[in-house]
């Protein structure tokens, strides 16, 4: 018998069970439910085809169409199947909204032996509770600094040290700025960085505080959820100051040995912001392979930029951490130690 389960219980089983998403390649593509897996009842063209036959002939006509396609790969699907889970022979399934897509597919595999449950409400179920979770009050930290601080090696130091963080530029693929995507996997979309981050979100303990790094609405092309980004707006902030010659030394190291046709559009696509004069300087420093200098001037650019962002906060809840050496675990240590001592390092 197939059980059909809400939202919170899919979650839960899903801690444990494998997840079976049966909607196309296409969408799957786009977004899912991290961890799941993708065995689509139709293929995108065959997708499509359904919903035409659907529109013009209805329910009764697509149906049809839809078993002849689904008739062949029946027995895939159940090979699929079970060797997602080969003890205990357990799966969750979920389509779209919980319709006839899982509906079929779960009633194949429990004819086939397996123990199956679906999602009430499919996919669309599990993204309103993703954009309703980043709504829920969390006690958050934003690690601010200047680009080049190594805000991200400070984060995976705390991580080390017991904190609870959530990596914002590590689950978009990109460091935010123009440089950001240089030696980084493709962005996924919006809504499955939002997914990803859902995922973090829900397996942290909600009573202690979580770091979180300062960062623009947009992380390269993926947006935060507005709620959340919200939260983070009106959350204090440990800015770590760190000299630019240690920061300049940092880029250097991170930059050198990538390829240079990438620092040259990154760039030229800043060329507006730097100005004539200091992008030629630039492009002339990297044709001299004079990385130190590129990141001297460029950053002229994003230290005022921000700054000028860091000024739209309340001043009230910056506090400034003066940091002189490139040490991410003695900071982390240092972050720690500064966090319990503020009136926010209660739990909620």
């Amino acid at each position: 018998m197939v059980k059909k389960l809400s939202i919170g219980d899919f979650l839960h089983q899903a801690q444990a069970l494998p997840v079976i998403d049966v909607r196309s390649p296409g969408e799957f593509a786009h977004a899912h439910i991290p961890g799941a897996v993708s065995i689509p009842l139709f293929d995108n063209d065959e997708r499509a085809q359904v919903g035409t036959k659907y529109k013009q002939a209805g329910k009764d006509s697509a149906v049809l169409l839809g078993l002849g396609m689904v008739g062949p790969k029946l027995a895939d699907f159940v090979r699929q199947s079970r060797r997602l889970n080969p003890q205990q022979k357990e799966v969750l399934v979920h389509c779209w909204r919980g319709g006839m897509r899982s509906g079929s597919f779960a009633w194949l595999l429990d004819t086939a032996g397996l123990t199956v449950s679906t999602l009430v409400g499919g996919y669309k179920a599990y993204r309103n509770a993703v954009l309703d979770a980043f709504a829920q009050p969390r006690q958050l930290i934003i690690l601010g600094g200047k680009t080049g601080s190594g805000k991200t090696d400070m984060l995976h130091e705390l991580v080390r040290q017991g904190e609870q963080v959530i990596d914002l530029e590590g689950l978009a693929h990109h460091k935010g700025s123009s440089y950001g995507a240089i030696g980084q996997q493709a962005q996924p979309a919006t809504e499955h960085f939002e997914n990803l981050i859902f995922q973090d979100w829900q397996r942290l303990d909600p009573h202690r505080r979580i770091w979180l790094e300062d960062e623009s609405r947009n992380v390269g092309s993926c947006f935060i959820p507005m709620p959340l980004w919200q939260q983070m707006r009106a959350a204090p902030v440990a800015f770590v100051d760190v000299p630019k010659s240690v920061r300049i030394q940092r880029l250097v190291q991170e930059y050198t040995g990538i390829d240079h046709a990438l620092l040259v559009e990154a760039t030229e696509r800043i060329r507006r912001r730097l100005g004539g004069k200091v992008t030629q300087d630039a492009l002339d420093a990297l044709a001299n392979f004079d990385y130190a200098t590129v990141a001297d001037l460029t950053l002229n650019y994003y230290d005022k930029a921000y700054l000028h962002g860091l000024s739209q906060r309340d001043q009230a809840a910056i506090n400034a951490i003066p940091i002189s050496v490139d040490a991410p675990a003695q900071t982390a240590t240092q972050l720690i130690e500064w966090a319990d001592s503020q009136s926010f390092a209660g739990a909620l």
